[in-house]
């Protein structure tokens, strides 16, 4: 599919989607509880039906109701699955369930898409083993399809965490291991995300104790997970793109449901853009977006780096250069992202230079052109975003990837006055 678009003025309310991420920790939490747990609007998505699809696979009773979703859990007891686990194209849905597929006393085969098959797992399998696991990849290069067998015991586990979400996968599961655990980090990227799933732990009865730089932690084994029924809070990374437009495009906009004392990371956008100047207040309605000039700033996206290609179509339209830092983690998620955003944005004439761990843009004029999203949802969502402020037609390819996390990015943005077209491949 394409996303054909056309410069926009862009006014109005929308309703921001729920979480991914909140959501796949929902429905893993939940999977593991003790008891029937309730999800209230969660978001349903590829990556969020991937991963309610790993959980009933492993038996899990997942009913729909009026409101979400009810959870009956297993108490923390991981079978066998009759069959291999493919996660599609959720990374997030495969490292955090590889974890908990350690508990079994089975072997556990996961795989995913293309793209999931070029990303390294390799970090989380050598502490998988180190905490008394059996973790390998198939191929032997440190990427999927991963072959997971258990029961882990717990014990001590050092790792790099280049993704935060390999530190998640073990707070989620040593927990439920016989015994107790001590982790420790060389490195970790995306703090904010295991903020999240800290918080959830601690929501459902589970004892962490976390170093102050959540560099080190303690866990006690034999723990349960406790059922909860709770909603999930707006997604601040599907929200970027709305702020962004905002931004680059001068319009008045209101976005609801967003928490700002959530701890999910891309919340950070907000004061992010007021730092490049963009008018934007917290009221009780919800975030509000006005007119304004931009200006270039130097931005620090460890713990955002879902925002990158977004914030990069921002510094576009603003006078002088902006400087997306540290950041090297971006070049392992979907795609690399800092080589695929400048080289898209490239067609549309941006001025932008590659970093190893970021991107130097400078303000540009961008013109349409057609331009490839490589099947990366927040790349195809960016690059219509700085379609909608570019001269001329902008046509994304490899558009239905925003259904990954975002399935009604276009008709949201249509309703705002976005002149967003959905087309088939020619």
């Amino acid at each position: 599919m394409r996303f054909i678009v056309h410069p926009s003025s862009l006014h109005g309310e929308v309703d921001i989607p729920t979480s991914k991420s909140h959501t796949i920790r929902a429905l893993l939490i939940g999977a593991m509880a003790d008891g029937v747990s309730h999800i209230r609007a969660p978001l349903n998505s590829a990556d969020t039906r991937a991963c309610r699809s790993v959980c009933e696979q492993l038996g899990v009773s997942i009913v729909d109701g009026d409101d979400g979703w009810a959870v009956s859990g297993l108490n923390g007891r991981v079978p066998t699955p009759e069959n291999v686990l493919d996660v599609g194209n959720s990374g997030t849905t495969l490292y955090l369930a590889m974890g908990l597929a350690a508990l079994g006393f089975g072997w556990t085969v996961f795989t995913g898409d293309e793209q999931i098959r070029r990303r390294t797992g390799q970090p989380l399998l050598d502490a998988l083993n180190q905490l008394g696991a059996r973790a390998y990849s198939t191929r032997g290069n440190g990427c999927a399809p991963f072959i997971i067998g258990g029961p882990m015991k717990g014990g001590e586990a050092e790792l790099e965490a280049r993704s935060s979400q390999y530190v998640s996968s073990l707070l989620l599961s040593t927990p439920l291991a016989d015994g107790d655990s001590h982790i420790r980090l060389r490195l970790l990227n995306e703090q904010p995300y295991v903020g999240i799933t800290l918080r959830w732990l601690a929501e459902c009865g589970v004892r962490v104790e976390a170093a102050e730089d959540l560099m080190q932690f303690e866990i006690r084994g034999g723990q349960r997970f406790s059922a909860f029924d709770k909603r999930v809070p707006g997604d601040f990374s599907s929200a970027t793109f709305f702020l962004c437009a905002g931004a680059v495009t001068g319009a008045e906009l209101v976005l609801r449901g967003l928490d700002m004392t959530d701890s999910q990371g891309d919340k950070a956008v907000v004061p992010m853009l007021q730092e490049m100047g963009a008018r934007i207040e917290l009221t009780d309605e919800g975030v509000r977006t006005h007119a304004g000039p931009l200006r270039g700033a130097d931005l620090d996206l460890n713990a955002t780096p879902d925002a990158l290609p977004a914030m990069a179509v921002v510094g576009c339209f603003a006078e002088g250069t902006t400087r997306l830092l540290n950041v090297p983690q971006a070049r392992i998620k979907e795609t690399d992202r800092i080589a695929t955003t400048a080289a898209e944005l490239r067609k549309m004439g941006a001025r932008i230079e590659e970093l190893e761990d970021g991107l130097v843009v400078h303000q540009s004029e961008l013109r349409g052109a057609v331009v490839d999203g490589h099947g990366d949802h927040r790349l195809v969502m960016a690059l219509s975003v700085a379609g909608l402020a570019a001269s001329g037609v902008t046509t994304v390819l490899t558009a239905e990837s925003a259904g990954v996390t975002f399935p009604t990015f276009a008709p949201l943005m249509q309703r705002l006055g976005a002149g967003i077209e959905e087309a088939p491949d020619a």
